[in-house]
C-alpha cells in the first residue's frame, strides 16, 4: 500500500515537472493585432463631443481631414500622399491617394473614409463646382442601409447620417433620421442631405504606408 502511494506520488512529480517544463519551453500565444480601421474608429468615436480636435493634438490641422489623419495616424503610415498639387485641399489629396492604391470602395463599411462634394462653397462662387470638400469615418452600417459616420464640422467633432438608399429623405415613415443636412441653404442654393453628397468610400490598410523621409514630409 505505502510502495503503491510513494509510486504514485514519484510519477505525479515527474508527470507535472515535465508539464512545468513544457510550459517554460512554449512561447506565450501573442495578442491578435488590431486593424487599423477599427484602431482609427475607436479613436474617433472617442473625441465625439469635443470643439476641437486641438486638444487631442496639434500635429494636424482642425478640420474634417484633420480627424481622419489623426485617428489613423501611426509611424510610417499616412493618408496623405507626398506631394500635394496646387489648389488641392486634404480631401481631395486623400482621395486621389486611395484611387492609385486602388483602395476606394463603391460600399461602405465601419473603419472606412467617407469622402462628400459640395458641402460648402470653397471658392465663393455660389456655384456647385467645388468638388471634393469633406471627409469623414464611417462608424456603422444599419440594418436598413442607414450609415453612421464621424467628422469634423461646424461645432466640432460629431456623428452624422445618411442613406444611400434613400439620400433624398430626411426621415423615414416612423420619424427615424436617415440623413442629415449636410450643406446649409444659402442665397443661390437649397440645403442639401449628407446622401446627395457621397462621393465615395476608401478602405486604410497597410497599402497606405509611406518611406520614412515621406512620412516626415507628410507629417509637417
Amino acid at each position: 500500500m505505502y510502495r503503491g502511494a510513494w509510486l504514485g506520488a514519484l510519477v505525479g512529480l515527474w508527470v507535472w515537472g515535465g508539464t512545468a517544463e513544457a510550459a517554460r519551453r512554449t512561447p506565450p500565444k501573442r495578442a491578435t493585432p488590431v486593424a487599423l480601421s477599427d484602431r482609427a474608429l475607436w479613436r474617433a468615436k472617442g473625441w465625439v463631443g469635443l470643439g476641437s480636435l486641438r486638444t487631442v493634438s496639434t500635429a494636424v490641422n482642425d478640420d474634417c481631414s484633420g480627424l481622419t489623419q489623426l485617428a489613423y495616424r501611426k509611424p510610417g503610415l499616412s493618408l496623405l500622399p507626398e506631394l500635394t498639387l496646387p489648389g488641392e485641399n486634404g480631401v481631395k489629396a486623400i482621395y486621389r491617394k486611395a484611387g492609385t492604391l486602388g483602395a476606394l470602395r463603391e460600399e461602405p463599411r465601419a473603419g472606412d473614409l467617407v469622402f462628400f462634394r459640395e458641402t460648402i462653397d470653397r471658392n465663393k462662387d455660389g456655384q456647385l463646382n467645388d468638388g471634393l470638400t469633406h471627409i469623414g469615418i464611417v462608424e456603422r452600417v444599419g440594418t436598413d442601409g442607414t450609415v453612421t459616420f464621424v467628422h469634423r464640422a461646424g461645432g466640432g467633432v460629431k456623428r452624422s447620417r445618411f442613406n444611400l438608399a434613400r439620400p433624398e429623405a430626411r426621415k423615414d415613415d416612423k420619424g427615424r433620421v436617415l440623413n442629415d443636412w449636410l450643406r446649409r441653404r444659402d442665397k443661390r442654393n437649397r440645403g442639401y442631405l449628407a446622401g446627395e453628397l457621397v462621393a465615395g468610400f476608401a478602405s486604410v490598410d497597410e497599402r497606405w504606408k509611406v518611406e520614412p523621409v515621406a512620412a516626415s514630409r507628410a507629417l509637417r
